[in-house]
């Protein structure tokens, strides 16, 4: 903990900072600020004009300033002279209503309001391609199922190796790295821990993972799906409610697969508001070619189409890996680390104080049997109708706020119609002699 930013930069050998904030679509924005300058920028936050990123504001807006949180510093340990800093944002000497973080701030203290602290973990998938995104960076990584591929592994080991070694000094605890599903595809673990602090890893993961990827001549992209044919990239998001006294509060040895009444109900709020909660989780046009995926290479998409969930079974929505947690399998690389996390704790609170059932579990494998369930809702199957499900939910509206709500729907319906005024090449194959 750095409460004096100044007294850090000495003692840490500091001579930058980087004053940074997450917008509505997940972008980091910074201000490189100089060690001499750091005591009135933590007073009084660095200024941007917030209509120049992705915020629901205008030009006439006055200016938007970001109080770094002295707890968030991060030491680049690939550039150390460098600290990095999450901030919370305000207008006016007002907190932004709309910022991503200060959305999940607040959503965690009206949890804390009613007894419960949020932990999460999240398992970061990405693909190191090359420097134009266009291919996967190892033209020997071609096998049908390279998951766990020791040998592709190895051959990308300098850059995992780099990464890994920076969670390791940053204290995060990270644990196991591997070969995912899709040739050239990763993913690096770390220790769970209370959401605010999962989620500023998160945005500082991306960063780094890049930075790093960059060094090496390479490019990682957290893209849903950025090769049709392979499988895209999740980032399946692990979750625990935790009282007062430090109980998990999912854990209960008398319960079904080990989880509580109030896990099961944090279940069916997520069930409930789950087309509503894709608008966050799934934000992207292209993370609809990741949920709605026909089978690929591998032989699966392992991501979600329906909302159901389960056991330990990695074709439904939500799994019951062990007891006293879940697994939402539903949001992908392209999530607002922020802003998915809020949204599951808004949607879960919901189930518990409405004691929503999720139903019946199943335990079928829905890739193969799924046609064979009834009455399971299915996820949206494009942006837009997770925008407009996200427009209607009053649960989420009145969790995260109508400032929120309203410029973000505003800005990703914008988002919608500058991509539906994109001519593509299946048009002109399909429909030019029509």
């Amino acid at each position: 903990m750095a409460n004096d930013l100044a007294h850090a930069a000495k003692e840490l050998g500091i001579k930058y900072f980087l004053i940074s904030y997450v917008d509505l679509f997940g972008a980091l924005r910074a201000k490189l600020v100089p060690a001499a300058a750091i005591s009135g920028m933590q007073k009084a936050g660095a200024g941007f004009a917030g209509f120049a990123t992705w915020l629901d504001m205008t030009p006439a807006d006055p200016d938007l300033f970001a109080v770094p949180d002295a707890d968030s510093l991060i030491q680049l340990p690939w550039k150390p002279e460098i600290g990095w800093l999450a901030s919370d944002l305000v207008m006016n000497d007002e907190l932004v209503a709309q910022a991503p973080r200060n959305v999940l701030k607040t959503t965690i203290m009206g949890a804390d309001s009613i007894g419960y602290q949020m932990k999460t973990g999240v398992e970061c998938e990405f693909f190191l391609t090359n420097p134009d995104g266009t291919a996967i960076s190892d033209g020997a990584d071609n096998a049908t199922k390279p998951c766990y591929d020791q040998s592709a592994l190895m051959r990308r080991y300098e850059v995992i190796k780099e990464i890994c070694d920076s969670m390791l000094a940053l204290g995060w605890g990270p644990y196991q790295n591997d070969h995912e599903d899709a040739n050239g595809q990763f993913e690096m673990n770390w220790d769970f821990d209370d959401a605010l602090i999962t989620a500023d890893r998160h945005v500082f993961f991306k960063f780094m993972a890049r930075s790093i990827a960059e060094k090496h001549g390479l490019r990682a992209t957290f893209m849903p799906k950025p090769f049709i044919d392979l499988t895209g990239s999740g980032c399946h998001m692990h979750t625990s409610l935790w009282g007062a006294d430090g109980s998990n509060l999912f854990e209960d040895e008398a319960g079904e697969l080990g989880l509580s009444d109030i896990g099961y109900n944090f279940i069916g709020g997520l069930i409930h508001n789950a087309e509503a909660l894709c608008a966050f989780t799934n934000p992207t046009v292209n993370s609809y070619k990741r949920i709605n995926a026909p089978r690929t290479v591998s032989g699966a998409t392992w991501s979600p189409s329906s909302v159901t969930y389960t056991g330990n079974n990695r074709t439904h929505m939500i799994r019951i890996p062990d007891a006293g947690r879940l697994e939402l399998r539903l949001p992908d690389g392209a999530a607002n680390p922020y802003l998915a996390p809020a949204a599951v704790l808004a949607a879960g609170l919901d189930g518990i104080q409405n004691q929503r059932d999720p139903g019946k579990r199943l335990d079928l494998n829905m890739y193969t049997d799924g046609h064979k369930v009834r009455g399971a809702k299915k996820l949206p199957l494009n942006l837009l109708d997770a925008i407009r499900a996200l427009e209607k939910s009053s649960v989420l509206r009145n969790a995260l706020g109508a400032p929120l709500i309203e410029g973000y729907t505003k800005l990703k319906t914008e988002e919608w119609n500058a991509y539906s005024r994109h001519l593509t090449q299946w048009e002109r194959d399909n429909t030019l002699d029509i």
